[in-house]
């Protein structure tokens, strides 16, 4: 007798697994911290947040601009970008939110919005790399890069070596990466950066960047200890963004469906991220990976290679050099 799919759905396990599903992800849905609550504020400060035209990076712009900070978004798109810069400019009624333009899977792209920043900016007190994409197709860069590699790796690792000057001239300063908990399901072969040996069945290639996020901020926070800039990697939780766009219909309508009930805004996953770019308790803290919930996590793969950080980071810089 054939199974078929009223079969699965009827069945009490799968009520059972609904239940507990929904259960932990609701868990996630809000913290502790509340950053309505935090009076920090950033007059006098300037942060740079990448993918800051929607979901999680537009609301991490939205809450620096309501501190006062002088915001730039960096967003691939202009036109999208624009919509953001003006909603945000007026819901902050922070004037000094400005646009910029850099697409993080072109190496070429990252290096000249760079140097217009360090052009145009004394100083840099904030970075978030928030821009990344899930599920992208197979591909190959101009620049011989997987492209989920480069779009969620290679170019926010180039695009913070770049800063790292202006941050130190800055500090107190400091890095935020979006990783994701995926990362523990990751894993480093360096052949992948150049679109060898990757299996492409749901988020697997997604996986992989967002581990190298968390090895490589880990050794850059060990690099930068006594400079005063500080290093972390966050996971914003589930969160019902954009990030899923690469994917086929049915995949996004499942997932959208989910996602109504039980996972986080864009709001309330961007609450881990400005924990920790704008906490007071987060001073001096470096080098860490925090959880949706804004708790300390422990990055595995570190604990089972003390020397897997130098190796990945030094590998990863001596990729960027030849750009």
């Amino acid at each position: 007798m054939y199974l078929v799919w009223t079969d699965v759905f009827s069945h009490p396990l799968w009520a059972v697994s609904t239940v507990i599903l929904g259960l932990i992800l609701r868990s996630q849905r809000r913290g502790s911290w509340d950053p309505r609550a935090c009076l920090v504020q950033l007059k006098g400060k300037t942060a740079i947040v990448t993918g800051a035209n929607t979901g999680i990076g537009k609301f991490i712009a939205l809450d620096f601009a309501l501190r006062g900070a002088r915001v730039i978004m960096a967003c691939r798109s202009e036109a999208r970008g624009s919509v953001a810069l003006h909603e945000i400019r007026k819901r902050s009624g922070n004037a000094d939110v400005h646009l910029r333009l850099v697409n993080t899977s072109s190496l070429a792209s990252v290096r000249a919005f760079a140097e217009g920043v360090l052009r145009e900016e004394k100083e840099l007190h904030i970075l978030v790399n928030n821009a990344g994409a899930s599920g992208l197709p197979r591909d190959i860069t101009s620049d011989g890069l997987e492209v989920s590699f480069a779009t969620n790796h290679v170019g926010p690792f180039l695009l913070t070596n770049l800063l790292l000057d202006l941050l130190k001239q800055s500090a107190p300063a400091r890095i935020v990466n979006v990783s994701s908990m995926n990362h523990w399901k990751g894993m480093v072969d360096f052949s992948h950066f150049k679109g060898k040996n990757l299996g492409y069945t749901m988020d697997s290639v997604y996986n992989h960047t967002k581990l190298h996020n968390v090895i490589c901020t880990n050794e850059l926070a060990r690099r930068l200890q006594g400079t005063g800039v500080t290093a972390n990697s966050v996971h914003p939780g589930l969160v019902m963004t954009e990030i899923m766009r690469h994917y086929n219909f049915m995949v996004r309508f499942l997932f959208n469906m989910i996602g109504i009930f039980f996972f986080k805004s864009s709001e309330e996953g961007a609450v881990s991220t400005i924990y920790c770019a704008v906490a007071m308790e987060m001073e001096g803290i470096t080098g860490k990976y925090f959880d949706s919930d804004c708790s300390l996590g422990l990055p595995a793969p570190l604990a089972r290679d003390p020397t897997l950080a130098v190796k990945v980071f030094e590998f990863c810089e001596r990729l960027t050099s030849k750009f």
